[in-house]
């Protein structure tokens, strides 16, 4: 068999597996689809300038390429079927020819025959081809192998060091565990931190955010550090009570990114007790804020402040509107979850929080509706009213939502209603079917009978329909 040298074949695949980090048998696979497709191209240049080409999308489906890693070359093979006459030389071969070299040959035998071009005739075009698709089988394999790595991540906090900068972006190095290889991953500029120093080599923890699958230039990977999976992670490292399941964090509300320079990030964290003779929130600060400062630190100086989670929605919405102090909390409209907190004089701007960010993270945190409210000046009687205003509106926000849903259930019962009678009065090919193998005797005549009469029926209904007109018309 002919063979084409390839020089430093074997230094090449090892050199390629280092630089991608990829396995050594996947790129001997990468290049024997690259060599194919280049096969491809040599062929169809044959044709260029004088007649269209003749070869269809999957016509070299029985064309492989052979890599010789010992006298570092390859050979193309085709795998081609023995007929008695032949009509496609790429794909058949003559028994005559066959059993001269091979006298026990049957027709229907597939045999493996030796197909290389020469190395000079191979031309530029092929050869461009082969480097374009191999660079393009490389991608894939790293997109798939970075996929199958990252996808079912069961921590999925990472390590991250600082390569360099694209636009608004960071590209960061990242490692799946210990002893595999770093892969890029993109920190957007919105899951950045505006307290961070993006410097180069700088480490950082992240979170990853999204695996992609789709085909893209840069970083597959994107990761954040304005997450609340991040801080969920932080307190499981530093308070022990959680890891072991005594304290566990129920809800979590962050503004990593708030929407002012004047206003810095801040996080509220929800925690609860299953035992009862440990305090939550004392576990989570620790000792002197040791526990909660490392936390802090990770995160470059964020606000984070730890309440207690209460099954009663008034104490909760207290807890969470910390460190203000609140006289009252009033569910004005359970079912809206809409509540009203009343605060002294003195605490109504640490309540509301700068630009309103305090009362904002409590609202996330409980999913109530908050309106902080002056104890001194609250009207009870005036807010009644309006709250009640507010409640009848919602209520027929609601009447309407069902009234619509209703509506729309109902229209599709009909369609459905009407779809069988359709079908039953003119049947598909697969009813019919079913309906001549179950036919009893006798079954014909009451076939004509019913298709008399659903006749009969059709023409009552046009004439009615008619007359209808006419009387339109009349009128």
């Amino acid at each position: 068999m002919a063979l084409v040298l390839l020089p430093g074949l074997n230094n090449l695949i090892e050199d390629i597996s280092d630089e991608k980090k990829l396995p050594p048998q996947v790129v001997e696979a990468a290049l024997r689809e690259a060599l194919l497709k280049g096969y491809e191209r040599y062929r169809r240049t044959l044709y260029l300038g004088i007649s269209e080409d003749p070869f269809e999308e999957d016509y070299f489906s029985n064309f492989d390429v052979q890599l010789d890693l010992d006298e570092e070359g390859y050979r193309v093979l085709a795998s081609k079927i023995i007929v008695e006459e032949v009509e496609s030389d790429d794909h058949q071969i003559a028994i005559e020819d066959v059993r001269q070299v091979a006298e026990d040959a049957q027709i229907g035998d597939t045999v493996v025959l030796d197909v290389t071009p020469e190395k000079d005739d191979f031309g530029r075009m092929a050869a461009a081809t082969t480097k374009q698709v191999l660079a393009q089988k490389l991608r894939d394999q790293q997109r798939r192998m970075i996929q199958e790595e990252f996808a079912d991540l069961e921590d999925p906090v990472l390590t991250a060091r600082v390569i360099r900068f694209e636009r608004q972006s960071v590209i960061m190095a990242v490692s799946s565990g210990l002893g595999r290889p770093e892969v890029e991953a993109e920190l957007p500029r919105r899951d950045q931190l505006p307290n961070d120093n993006y410097r180069a080599n700088a480490t950082f923890k992240v979170f990853l955010k999204e695996v992609s699958e789709v085909p893209r230039r840069g970083p597959q990977l994107f990761v954040s550090r304005a997450n609340a999976g991040l801080v969920v992670y932080l307190f499981e490292n530093e308070v022990p009570e959680i890891q072991e399941g005594s304290v566990r964090i129920v809800a979590v509300a962050r503004e990593a990114n708030p929407p002012s320079r004047a206003v810095g990030p801040r996080t509220k964290v929800a925690v609860d007790s299953v035992e009862r003779e440990v305090d939550p929130v004392g576990a989570c600060i620790g000792a002197r804020g040791s526990r909660i400062q490392q936390v802090v630190n990770e995160l470059r100086g964020e606000k984070i402040d730890v309440i207690r989670w209460s099954p009663d929605p008034g104490q909760y919405i207290a807890n969470s509107l910390s460190p203000a102090r609140v006289e009252m909390v009033r569910l004005v409209d359970p079912d809206g979850h809409h509540a009203h907190v009343l605060v002294p004089p003195d605490q109504l701007s640490l309540a509301i929080g700068r630009e309103g960010q305090n009362v904002r993270l409590a609202a996330r945190l409980t999913g109530w509706k908050i309106d902080i409210k002056n104890a001194n000046e609250y009207d009870q009687v005036s807010e009644d009213e309006v709250v009640a205003g507010l409640i009848a509106q919602r209520q027929e926000e609601e009447a309407l939502q069902a009234e619509a849903e209703a509506r729309l259930a109902a229209e599709q019962a009909a369609r459905a209603e009407e779809d069988a009678r359709l079908r039953e009065l003119y049947p598909l090919p697969e009813d019919e079917e079913e309906d001549y193998g179950e036919a009893e005797p006798g079954g014909e005549e009451e076939a004509v009978a019913s298709a008399e009469s659903e006749e009969a029926a059709e023409a009552a209904e046009v004439i009615e329909a008619a007359e209808d007109t006419d009387g339109d018309e009349a009128r």
